[in-house]
């Protein structure tokens, strides 16, 4: 992709990508799981979730996805752009999120583990369910040879 779309910050870029993540496509649950943290995530922590989830998204996804509910933030994600607000990441619902992270589960499967590392390092992520669950899905799936796919309940 083009660093004309990349988000300022490095919220995202801290945690180190696998070579190989996995299979993408048949992962059940982990889009759920990174919604359910979102929902219960403070405002600063939505922010960063946000933009690591958008970071692997190109222009013409981000006004596709989820009916266009992101389309707001396209002229943010240009190189040196502004970051997503608290205000922006308070607009963005959370089945929307489900649908963001189904896409960035297959495209940028590496970016969950950049999630997960975000979500560890944390406090209020790991003390709710989801945060824990999530965390432990994607180190059993990172530990499985590629193609697997995580048990997720």
């Amino acid at each position: 992709m083009s660093e004309a779309f990349d988000l300022p910050g490095a919220a995202c870029q801290s945690a180190q990508a696998p070579a190989a993540v996995g299979g993408a496509g048949n992962q059940t649950g982990i889009p759920e799981l990174v919604s359910e943290i979102y929902a219960e995530a403070p405002a600063p922590l939505r922010t960063q979730l946000l933009e690591c989830l958008l970071r692997p998204v190109g222009p013409l996804a981000i006004v596709a996805i989820a009916a266009g509910a992101f389309a707001h933030l396209l002229y943010r994600l240009r190189l040196h752009g502004l970051p997503v607000t608290i205000d922006d990441a308070a607009r963005v619902r959370t089945d929307d999120i489900v649908e963001l992270a189904r896409y960035v589960l297959q495209a940028s499967p590496q970016t969950l583990q950049h999630i997960g590392a975000m979500i560890a390092e944390s406090p209020i992520g790991v003390a709710t369910v989801a945060g824990t669950a999530l965390i432990a899905t994607l180190r059993a799936w990172h530990g499985r040879p590629a193609g697997a796919s995580p048990s997720v309940a």
